[in-house]
């Protein structure tokens, strides 16, 4: 399956490169291109993307809005979020975990890791660069202000609805654990992990790993922890 990619950058320059290297990838190709958040809302839709490449900072509709309007559009429920940010130590990419966003990477990053963020990313796991540990998003949760008002009370609450086995899967996905790794951890097959997270994922009406990750800090159910 050739993965549809959607390029949001108001750089031209930096898009045009992201076009070289994407269409270079034989099980991959860019469908559009957006300079603002307006417009990749718009082409995603249009263009019926998988992932979409997006810088969190252009001008009107920036990527954080763009990323809750994806989000929030059952139409786009398919849709991956890779934020590319020059500053990965910022509040924004947080906020961008939750409105929806699969994951987030540098700008600075290495051309391979780019097409492996989007192969993960397409293929619904989530993504974190090595610099951007789950520790880092530890501590921006565990951050009085980090919050604020899109933090949902419910969550705490909703995890009533998982069994024993899913919270310990939830608690090895937020430690940033792969479906192997959590598998070998808790003695079970890879299939049985990957089946407790999905229902995790449903009953918590998270759209992938990433988000279970933000979810299970803001309920309390994994401690952020500062080294």
């Amino acid at each position: 399956m050739t993965i549809r990619v959607l390029l949001a950058d108001d750089q031209a320059l930096l898009r045009s490169a992201f076009r070289v290297l994407v269409d270079s990838e034989p099980d991959m190709e860019v469908v559009g291109e957006a300079s603002d958040g307006a417009q990749a809302v718009r082409l995603a839709k249009e263009e019926r993307a998988d992932v979409v490449l997006m810088d969190i900072r252009m001008p009107g509709t920036d990527g954080l809005a763009a990323t809750r309007l994806i989000s929030a559009d059952p139409s786009l429920a398919h849709v991956r979020v890779v934020i590319l940010t020059t500053f990965e130590v910022d509040d924004y990419v947080v906020r961008s975990l939750r409105a929806g966003a699969s994951g987030f990477l540098g700008k600075g990053s290495e051309p391979d890791e780019l097409l492996n963020a989007i192969r993960i990313a397409a293929g619904g796991e989530a993504l974190l660069s090595p610099a951007a540990t789950k520790g880092l998003i530890a501590r921006f949760l565990a951050q009085g202000d980090a919050a604020g008002d899109e933090d949902d009370p419910a969550r705490a609450q909703r995890l009533s609805a998982l069994t024993g086995r899913e919270r310990e899967v939830l608690v090895q996905v937020a430690g940033g654990h792969s479906n192997d790794e959590i598998a070998e951890r808790l003695e079970v097959s890879p299939l049985t992990v990957k089946t407790h997270v999905n229902r995790a994922m449903a009953k918590l009406g998270a759209r992938d790993r990433a988000q279970l990750v933000v979810i299970a800090y803001e309920s309390g159910l994994v401690r952020p922890r500062v080294d």
